[in-house]
């Protein structure tokens, strides 16, 4: 398992994640690339809450020679993904391929970056979209979005999330790149969360950016202008 504790969060060493995520940081990495590489972080982030989290069963196995006794991993049929959009999308679209039959959500949320970073390092939210699944007991959540930055967006998701919902058995928050600054922020709001990121950069700068980061995700995407994180 390539899952370390690091203080409030969890990192995500696998080699090939890292590998990718130096990729995605390039500012010459083209649009088509950067999507595909965000596709692979979540692919290979599922896998790796499947070996660090979920458990596994025996069952009888017969091949076609002879019987035996195999293993397979149980939880897969409760497991809930939400999409923060738009960055979200193709990272959601790399964890569907650990967990084809995940039910799943989207929320479209953004902060207000013209009100700007106020004293406490927090943003005003901008909820536009919500459509979430029942989540149950038995469940394993997931709420993905590449950039965890301040931290204000993720807490009113997980507001939204958990709102007349019973307590899923686990419950992810995952990114590609966080700060700190969010990191404690969500861990000390929500401390029922395991906070699981690829990366945890230096530090935010005046105007609420992660550095040294990777730019805005969604714009890295899908072509548009901008830089803003959340």
């Amino acid at each position: 398992m390539t899952i370390e504790e690091r203080g409030n969060a969890s990192l995500l060493t696998h080699a090939l994640a890292r590998d990718t995520l130096s990729r995605i940081r390039d500012v010459s990495t083209s649009q088509v690339s950067f999507r595909k590489g965000l596709v692979k972080l979540g692919r290979i982030a599922g896998y790796e809450i499947i070996d660090g989290a979920m458990e596994t069963e025996y069952v009888p196995v017969e091949t076609p020679l002879t019987e035996m006794t195999g293993e397979r991993v149980t939880g897969m049929d409760d497991v809930v993904i939400i999409n923060v959009l738009r960055a979200a999308t193709p990272f959601v679209e790399g964890l569907l391929k650990a967990f084809p039959r995940a039910r799943q959500g989207v929320i479209s949320a953004g902060r207000d970056e013209e009100a700007g970073m106020d004293d406490d390092g927090e943003f005003p939210i901008t909820i536009d979209y919500v459509k979430l699944p029942t989540i149950r007991e038995e469940d394993t959540v997931i709420v993905a979005d590449p950039m965890l930055a301040t931290g204000s967006t993720m807490c009113v998701v997980l507001d939204h999330v958990l709102n007349d919902q019973p307590k899923p058995a686990d419950l992810f928050v995952l990114s590609a790149v966080s700060a700190p600054d969010g990191l404690i922020r969500v861990g000390e709001q929500f401390p029922e969360a395991d906070l699981l990121t690829v990366a945890i950069d230096d530090y935010l700068d005046e105007n609420g950016y992660i550095v040294p980061g990777l730019g805005d995700a969604g714009d890295r995407a899908f072509g548009t202008g901008g830089r803003g994180e959340d």
